[in-house]
């Protein structure tokens, strides 16, 4: 597995996680495409903030499934937490915020979050 570092824009919120990254999912919900966001789907306990407790804030919406979480101060969305659908508790990596990563390279699956 490969060591990766995620950060924000201003570098106040980072994640640390091992994982081999195969591909992306590019959702169409309201907010991933409006942030462009490409993810990628961890167990929440494989993946290490590294932030001040005060660093980020949370947005939920719609169903209040996903605790959509940014950066105070630049904005940038760099995780997102929730449960799939087996109730396990998982982060949504953001990997255009991946230090190195050539995310325009993986194959992307497309998801269609407007529909539920």
């Amino acid at each position: 597995m490969t060591q990766h570092r995620a950060t924000c824009h201003c570098g106040k919120v980072a994640l640390e996680f091992d994982a081999d990254i195969q591909g992306a999912l590019s959702c169409n919900c309201s907010i991933c495409s409006r942030s462009g966001a490409l993810l990628t789907f961890l167990p929440r306990d494989a993946v290490k903030v590294v932030a001040a407790p005060d660093a980020m804030s949370t947005y939920t919406f719609n169903k209040h499934n996903i605790q959509h979480k940014f950066c105070k101060t630049c904005g940038i969305k760099v995780v997102g937490e929730g449960t799939d659908p087996k109730g396990n508790k998982m982060s949504a990596i953001n990997l255009r915020c991946v230090e190195g990563l050539e995310f325009d390279k993986l194959p992307v699956q497309h998801f269609d979050g407007r529909a539920l």
